[in-house]
């Protein structure tokens, strides 16, 4: 089939204009506001993070980014949140490494419910944290040796920042390893539990580095051991689980920027470029340690495998050990 010149003209010309809107819409975003949804009480080091990248975010993209924290049944309720918001890239998700667990251990019946491997959108992993067992200065020990002790001689607690969180999940391992029963008080956050520790209200806590850092020098928190393969460079003094005779318990924390299901690539691709780039800034790195965390990024698919990881496997472990939520 044959067209005339005058034809071919009017279908080039469509051609171009498809392609003209198509630049167009991608160039247009974002024309508004971002919300950067964080499940979590603001003080912790998820709420402080998202508030550092959004900050950033708002100065590259050339619109505001701003954090809403709603905290709740071990971020599930934020998280769900998110889940149900439109894929248009104005509802993001800080998601601390909870995200791939914390639905295996709550009771059946959430009204909170999510898709953890296929509900999201990966958009980049924005850091990578050890995780620490520490103690307040009320418990009175100097070392994990001391703990394990005053644990088989009388009922304990470790403070979590919420059931199903990797710190929970980290603590029930111990408890298994060590042969005690360490009774987990869940918290809305890390921030509270810190605070509970302080107050001498639990003797211990499984926690990340940042929010335990400014009490190391008082001595009102000491840390016990670190649950990575290798000492952290955060704490390089800090004996490892490993080392002190407590094998198999690794356990690490991450956190990512997730998208509501059916993010457009091109604005995938748009938030993860900048997120590269903002996580080598020195002054974000430099922050970041501070805060407990080593940078992360790469591809999306870098936190797509990170949660898969940690869904099949501490999905696992919850089984076996029963661990669950009151």
């Amino acid at each position: 089939m044959f067209c005339t010149r005058r034809q071919a003209f009017t279908l080039a010309a469509a051609g171009f204009a498809l392609c003209a809107a198509g630049s167009a819409l991608a160039q247009a975003y974002p024309s508004k506001p971002i919300t950067i949804v964080v499940a979590y009480p603001a003080g912790g080091d998820t709420d402080a993070m998202a508030r550092l990248y959004a900050e950033k975010l708002s100065t590259r993209l050339g619109q505001p980014v701003v954090v809403d924290n709603r905290p709740g049944a071990s971020g599930t309720i934020g998280t769900s949140y998110v889940a149900k918001a439109q894929p248009d890239g104005y509802t993001l998700l800080m998601a601390p490494s909870t995200f791939s667990i914390a639905q295996q251990v709550l009771k059946p019946g959430s009204s909170t419910t999510y898709d953890e491997l296929n509900g999201f959108t990966p958009i980049v992993q924005t850091g990578v944290q050890p995780l620490f067992i520490a103690a307040s200065q009320s418990a009175g020990v100097k070392d994990l040796k001391e703990l394990v002790a005053a644990a088989k001689a009388k009922s304990l607690t470790y403070a979590s920042p919420g059931s199903g969180s990797p710190m929970h999940i980290l603590g029930e391992m111990f408890n298994k390893s060590a042969d005690v029963k360490m009774n987990q008080v869940p918290y809305r956050g890390i921030a509270p539990a810190i605070n509970d520790a302080l107050g001498g209200h639990v003797p211990a806590v499984v926690t990340t580095y940042g929010p335990v850092a400014p009490h190391l020098a008082s001595g009102k928190l000491s840390l016990l051991a670190v649950a990575d393969d290798k000492r952290s460079v955060l704490a390089p003094n800090v004996p490892t689980l490993a080392e002190l005779g407590y094998k198999d318990v690794q356990v690490g924390a991450w956190q990512g920027i997730f998208g509501p299901k059916g993010l457009p690539p091109e604005i995938t691709k748009t938030l993860n470029t900048h997120l590269n780039e903002i996580l080598k800034m020195p002054d974000v790195v430099s922050k970041m340690t501070v805060l407990g965390a080593l940078p992360g990024g790469g591809e999306p698919s870098k936190l797509a495998k990170a949660n898969a990881d940690d869904y099949a496997r501490f999905g696992k472990v919850i089984k076996e050990l029963g661990i669950q939520a009151d």
